[in-house]
Protein backbone atom coordinates (compact mmCIF):
# COMPACT_ATOMS: atom_id res chain seq x y z
CA UNK A 1 0.00 0.00 0.00
CA UNK A 2 0.99 3.58 -0.63
CA UNK A 3 1.99 6.02 2.32
CA UNK A 4 0.02 6.73 4.91
CA UNK A 5 -1.37 10.29 5.12
CA UNK A 6 -2.32 12.03 8.18
CA UNK A 7 -6.53 12.94 8.05
CA UNK A 8 -5.84 16.58 7.44
CA UNK A 9 -3.20 16.47 4.60
CA UNK A 10 -4.46 17.08 1.36
CA UNK A 11 -5.96 13.85 -0.20
CA UNK A 12 -3.49 12.39 -2.65
CA UNK A 13 -5.67 11.81 -5.46
CA UNK A 14 -5.52 15.45 -6.38
CA UNK A 15 -9.33 16.49 -5.74
CA UNK A 16 -7.53 19.66 -2.98
CA UNK A 17 -9.91 18.38 -0.13
CA UNK A 18 -8.59 17.22 2.87
CA UNK A 19 -7.73 13.28 3.27
CA UNK A 20 -10.21 12.73 5.55
CA UNK A 21 -13.25 13.91 3.56
CA UNK A 22 -12.36 12.72 0.49
CA UNK A 23 -10.17 9.20 -0.14
CA UNK A 24 -8.91 8.20 3.48
CA UNK A 25 -12.47 5.69 3.79
CA UNK A 26 -11.31 4.47 0.83
CA UNK A 27 -7.62 4.03 1.54
CA UNK A 28 -8.75 1.85 4.75
CA UNK A 29 -10.66 -0.56 3.18
CA UNK A 30 -7.77 -1.19 1.02
CA UNK A 31 -5.82 -1.82 3.43
CA UNK A 32 -7.89 -4.54 5.21
CA UNK A 33 -7.81 -6.16 2.19
CA UNK A 34 -4.04 -5.88 2.26
CA UNK A 35 -3.94 -7.20 5.49
CA UNK A 36 -5.91 -9.91 5.06
CA UNK A 37 -3.31 -11.22 2.32
CA UNK A 38 -4.53 -10.35 -1.22
CA UNK A 39 -3.18 -7.94 -4.01
CA UNK A 40 -4.61 -4.58 -4.11
CA UNK A 41 -4.04 -1.55 -6.39
CA UNK A 42 -1.41 1.12 -5.84
CA UNK A 43 -3.23 4.94 -6.11
CA UNK A 44 -1.70 5.06 -9.30
CA UNK A 45 -4.00 2.58 -10.78
CA UNK A 46 -6.70 4.26 -9.71
CA UNK A 47 -7.85 7.31 -12.33
CA UNK A 48 -8.81 10.55 -11.56
CA UNK A 49 -12.51 11.97 -12.89
CA UNK A 50 -10.04 14.24 -14.84
CA UNK A 51 -8.15 11.40 -16.19
CA UNK A 52 -11.17 9.00 -16.50
CA UNK A 53 -12.60 11.90 -18.84
CA UNK A 54 -9.56 11.66 -21.08
CA UNK A 55 -9.68 8.41 -21.41
CA UNK A 56 -13.07 8.84 -22.78
CA UNK A 57 -12.27 10.94 -25.24
CA UNK A 58 -9.26 8.37 -26.59
CA UNK A 59 -12.24 5.43 -26.19
CA UNK A 60 -14.72 7.77 -28.50
CA UNK A 61 -11.57 7.60 -31.76
CA UNK A 62 -11.15 3.93 -31.04
CA UNK A 63 -14.18 2.93 -31.61
CA UNK A 64 -14.73 5.29 -34.65
CA UNK A 65 -12.02 3.55 -35.87
CA UNK A 66 -13.57 0.23 -35.48
CA UNK A 67 -16.97 1.14 -36.95
CA UNK A 68 -15.00 2.54 -39.67
CA UNK A 69 -13.32 -1.02 -40.11
CA UNK A 70 -16.47 -2.61 -39.64
CA UNK A 71 -17.89 -1.06 -42.65
CA UNK A 72 -15.16 -1.80 -44.65
CA UNK A 73 -13.91 -5.00 -43.95
CA UNK A 74 -13.91 -7.43 -46.92
CA UNK A 75 -13.17 -10.63 -49.02
CA UNK A 76 -10.52 -9.82 -50.88
CA UNK A 77 -8.93 -7.03 -48.98
CA UNK A 78 -5.39 -7.07 -47.45
CA UNK A 79 -4.52 -6.81 -43.86
CA UNK A 80 -2.30 -3.80 -45.09
CA UNK A 81 -5.31 -2.26 -46.39
CA UNK A 82 -6.50 -2.49 -42.85
CA UNK A 83 -3.20 -1.17 -41.30
CA UNK A 84 -3.77 1.99 -44.06
CA UNK A 85 -7.67 2.53 -42.90
CA UNK A 86 -6.60 2.35 -39.05
CA UNK A 87 -3.75 5.31 -39.62
CA UNK A 88 -5.67 7.30 -41.70
CA UNK A 89 -9.06 7.38 -39.35
CA UNK A 90 -6.92 8.07 -36.70
CA UNK A 91 -5.43 10.38 -37.46
CA UNK A 92 -7.81 12.20 -39.61
CA UNK A 93 -9.79 12.22 -35.98
CA UNK A 94 -6.85 13.38 -34.13
CA UNK A 95 -5.11 10.44 -32.69
CA UNK A 96 -2.19 8.28 -32.97
CA UNK A 97 -2.35 4.45 -33.66
CA UNK A 98 -0.45 3.26 -30.28
CA UNK A 99 0.74 -0.04 -31.50
CA UNK A 100 2.64 1.29 -34.56
CA UNK A 101 6.76 1.25 -33.10
CA UNK A 102 5.78 0.59 -29.89
CA UNK A 103 8.47 -2.09 -28.72
CA UNK A 104 9.19 -2.15 -32.55
CA UNK A 105 6.02 -3.08 -33.81
CA UNK A 106 5.66 -1.90 -37.79
CA UNK A 107 1.82 -1.16 -38.35
CA UNK A 108 -0.60 0.56 -36.43
CA UNK A 109 -3.12 -2.24 -36.00
CA UNK A 110 -2.88 -6.08 -35.27
CA UNK A 111 -4.65 -8.39 -37.58
CA UNK A 112 -4.76 -11.68 -36.56
CA UNK A 113 -6.48 -14.46 -39.09
CA UNK A 114 -8.05 -18.28 -38.12
CA UNK A 115 -5.41 -19.91 -36.13
CA UNK A 116 -3.28 -16.17 -35.45
CA UNK A 117 -4.12 -15.57 -31.72
CA UNK A 118 -2.87 -12.03 -31.47
CA UNK A 119 -0.31 -9.79 -32.71
CA UNK A 120 -0.81 -10.69 -36.55
CA UNK A 121 1.34 -8.19 -38.30
CA UNK A 122 -0.62 -6.39 -41.19
CA UNK A 123 0.73 -7.96 -44.67
CA UNK A 124 0.06 -6.80 -48.54
CA UNK A 125 0.65 -10.42 -48.80
CA UNK A 126 -2.40 -11.48 -46.22
CA UNK A 127 -5.47 -11.54 -48.62
CA UNK A 128 -8.88 -12.17 -46.71
CA UNK A 129 -10.72 -14.98 -47.96
CA UNK A 130 -14.42 -16.53 -47.55
CA UNK A 131 -14.69 -18.10 -44.30
CA UNK A 132 -12.01 -16.66 -42.43
CA UNK A 133 -12.14 -15.29 -39.37
CA UNK A 134 -10.38 -12.01 -37.95
CA UNK A 135 -9.64 -10.25 -35.23
CA UNK A 136 -8.33 -6.25 -35.80
CA UNK A 137 -7.26 -5.11 -32.96
CA UNK A 138 -7.10 -1.35 -32.92
CA UNK A 139 -5.05 1.13 -29.92
CA UNK A 140 -5.69 4.82 -29.85
CA UNK A 141 -3.51 7.83 -28.36
CA UNK A 142 -5.41 10.90 -27.96
CA UNK A 143 -3.70 13.88 -26.22
CA UNK A 144 -1.56 11.42 -24.03
CA UNK A 145 -4.26 9.08 -22.67
CA UNK A 146 -4.09 5.20 -24.07
CA UNK A 147 -7.68 3.60 -25.13
CA UNK A 148 -7.71 -0.43 -26.60
CA UNK A 149 -10.21 -2.96 -28.20
CA UNK A 150 -10.80 -5.71 -30.51
CA UNK A 151 -13.62 -6.94 -32.16
CA UNK A 152 -14.09 -10.14 -34.57
CA UNK A 153 -15.18 -10.00 -38.05
CA UNK A 154 -16.33 -13.05 -39.74
CA UNK A 155 -15.53 -12.75 -43.60
CA UNK A 156 -18.46 -13.65 -45.83
CA UNK A 157 -20.21 -16.91 -44.99
CA UNK A 158 -18.09 -19.14 -42.52
CA UNK A 159 -18.32 -22.93 -41.63
CA UNK A 160 -20.72 -23.13 -38.24
CA UNK A 161 -17.77 -24.32 -35.53
CA UNK A 162 -15.90 -21.02 -36.61
CA UNK A 163 -18.99 -18.49 -35.99
CA UNK A 164 -19.87 -20.84 -32.77
CA UNK A 165 -16.19 -19.72 -31.68
CA UNK A 166 -16.65 -16.12 -32.20
CA UNK A 167 -20.07 -15.82 -30.44
CA UNK A 168 -18.76 -17.71 -27.20
CA UNK A 169 -15.86 -15.56 -27.00
CA UNK A 170 -17.89 -12.44 -26.97
CA UNK A 171 -20.38 -14.30 -24.72
CA UNK A 172 -16.89 -14.67 -22.40
CA UNK A 173 -16.59 -10.65 -22.81
CA UNK A 174 -20.54 -9.87 -22.01
CA UNK A 175 -19.90 -12.44 -18.97
CA UNK A 176 -16.96 -10.50 -18.04
CA UNK A 177 -18.15 -7.51 -17.96
CA UNK A 178 -21.56 -8.57 -15.90
CA UNK A 179 -18.36 -10.26 -12.84
CA UNK A 180 -16.71 -6.54 -12.73
CA UNK A 181 -18.32 -5.40 -9.75
CA UNK A 182 -15.93 -3.39 -6.57
CA UNK A 183 -14.33 -5.03 -3.39
CA UNK A 184 -14.22 -8.14 -5.27
CA UNK A 185 -11.36 -10.32 -7.03
CA UNK A 186 -10.23 -10.25 -10.54
CA UNK A 187 -9.76 -13.95 -9.89
CA UNK A 188 -13.61 -13.79 -9.81
CA UNK A 189 -14.27 -12.40 -13.20
CA UNK A 190 -11.62 -15.33 -14.80
CA UNK A 191 -13.09 -17.81 -13.26
CA UNK A 192 -16.64 -17.68 -14.47
CA UNK A 193 -14.94 -16.25 -18.12
CA UNK A 194 -13.23 -19.65 -18.11
CA UNK A 195 -15.96 -21.60 -16.82
CA UNK A 196 -18.21 -20.15 -19.71
CA UNK A 197 -14.96 -20.99 -22.69
CA UNK A 198 -14.50 -24.38 -20.95
CA UNK A 199 -18.52 -26.04 -20.56
CA UNK A 200 -18.35 -24.85 -24.56
CA UNK A 201 -15.33 -27.55 -25.36
CA UNK A 202 -12.70 -24.75 -25.39
CA UNK A 203 -9.60 -23.48 -23.72
CA UNK A 204 -8.10 -20.27 -22.76
CA UNK A 205 -4.69 -18.95 -23.29
CA UNK A 206 -3.08 -19.00 -20.46
CA UNK A 207 0.35 -16.59 -21.04
CA UNK A 208 -1.10 -14.08 -22.61
CA UNK A 209 -4.20 -11.50 -21.03
CA UNK A 210 -6.06 -8.09 -20.71
CA UNK A 211 -3.95 -5.01 -18.72
CA UNK A 212 -4.68 -1.69 -17.61
CA UNK A 213 -4.82 1.33 -19.82
CA UNK A 214 -5.09 4.70 -19.80
CA UNK A 215 -2.20 6.85 -18.95
CA UNK A 216 0.04 3.89 -20.60
CA UNK A 217 -0.58 1.59 -23.45
CA UNK A 218 0.32 -1.50 -20.71
CA UNK A 219 -0.38 -0.30 -17.13
CA UNK A 220 -0.82 -2.80 -14.29
CA UNK A 221 -2.89 -5.04 -13.18
CA UNK A 222 -2.43 -8.08 -15.41
CA UNK A 223 -5.57 -9.78 -16.12
CA UNK A 224 -5.38 -13.10 -16.44
CA UNK A 225 -8.71 -15.43 -17.57
CA UNK A 226 -7.43 -18.84 -16.01
CA UNK A 227 -7.09 -17.79 -12.26
CA UNK A 228 -9.20 -19.20 -9.20
CA UNK A 229 -12.15 -16.78 -7.84
CA UNK A 230 -10.30 -14.86 -4.22
CA UNK A 231 -7.63 -14.60 -6.22
CA UNK A 232 -5.65 -11.76 -8.61
CA UNK A 233 -6.49 -8.22 -7.43
CA UNK A 234 -9.01 -6.61 -5.95
CA UNK A 235 -10.92 -4.51 -8.11
CA UNK A 236 -11.93 -1.14 -6.75
CA UNK A 237 -13.71 2.22 -8.02
CA UNK A 238 -11.07 3.77 -10.51
CA UNK A 239 -9.66 0.81 -11.62
CA UNK A 240 -9.32 0.94 -15.96
CA UNK A 241 -8.60 -2.36 -17.70
CA UNK A 242 -9.23 -4.61 -20.35
CA UNK A 243 -11.11 -7.43 -20.91
CA UNK A 244 -10.03 -9.63 -23.70
CA UNK A 245 -9.40 -13.54 -23.35
CA UNK A 246 -8.31 -15.54 -25.76
CA UNK A 247 -10.03 -18.60 -26.67
CA UNK A 248 -8.98 -21.91 -28.51
CA UNK A 249 -10.48 -24.26 -30.63
CA UNK A 250 -8.20 -26.63 -29.47
CA UNK A 251 -5.55 -26.62 -27.00
CA UNK A 252 -4.46 -23.41 -24.92
CA UNK A 253 -1.11 -24.00 -26.13
CA UNK A 254 0.73 -21.33 -28.53
CA UNK A 255 3.72 -20.23 -29.75
CA UNK A 256 5.45 -17.34 -31.26
CA UNK A 257 6.31 -16.94 -34.83
CA UNK A 258 10.38 -17.00 -34.84
CA UNK A 259 10.30 -15.19 -38.39
CA UNK A 260 8.85 -11.57 -36.97
CA UNK A 261 9.03 -12.17 -33.18
CA UNK A 262 5.42 -10.99 -32.94
CA UNK A 263 2.41 -13.03 -34.01
CA UNK A 264 1.25 -15.82 -31.78
CA UNK A 265 0.06 -18.91 -33.12
CA UNK A 266 -2.31 -21.91 -31.73
CA UNK A 267 0.12 -24.72 -30.90
CA UNK A 268 -2.55 -27.21 -32.72
CA UNK A 269 -3.44 -24.84 -36.00
CA UNK A 270 -6.95 -24.30 -34.58
CA UNK A 271 -9.03 -21.68 -34.48
CA UNK A 272 -8.43 -18.92 -31.81
CA UNK A 273 -11.09 -15.99 -31.57
CA UNK A 274 -10.65 -12.45 -29.37
CA UNK A 275 -13.10 -9.17 -28.50
CA UNK A 276 -11.55 -6.56 -26.32
CA UNK A 277 -12.78 -4.18 -24.01
CA UNK A 278 -11.77 -1.88 -22.18
CA UNK A 279 -14.03 -1.42 -18.57
CA UNK A 280 -14.02 1.38 -15.90
CA UNK A 281 -14.63 -0.21 -12.64
CA UNK A 282 -17.34 1.95 -10.85
CA UNK A 283 -18.92 1.86 -7.03
CA UNK A 284 -21.81 -0.42 -8.27
CA UNK A 285 -20.26 -2.07 -11.13
CA UNK A 286 -18.67 -1.23 -13.98
CA UNK A 287 -18.39 1.15 -17.15
CA UNK A 288 -17.42 -0.06 -20.75
CA UNK A 289 -15.81 2.92 -22.28
CA UNK A 290 -14.21 1.40 -25.06
CA UNK A 291 -15.39 -1.97 -27.59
Amino acid sequence: MNTKLERNDLCWCGSGRKYKKCHMAFDDKIRLFSEQGHLVPEHEMIKTPEQIQAIKESCKINIAVLDYVSENIRAGMSTEEIDKMVYEKTTQLGGIPAPLGFEGFPKSVCTSINDQVCHGIPSEEDILHEGDIINVDVSTIYHGYFSDSSRMFCIGSVAPEAKKLVDVTKECVDIGIAHVKPWTFLGDMAAVINDHAKINGYSIVREIGGHGVGLQFHEEPWVSYVSEPGTEMLMVPGMIFTIEPMINMGVPDIYVDEANDWTVYTDDGQLSAQWEVTVLVTEDGCEVLCW
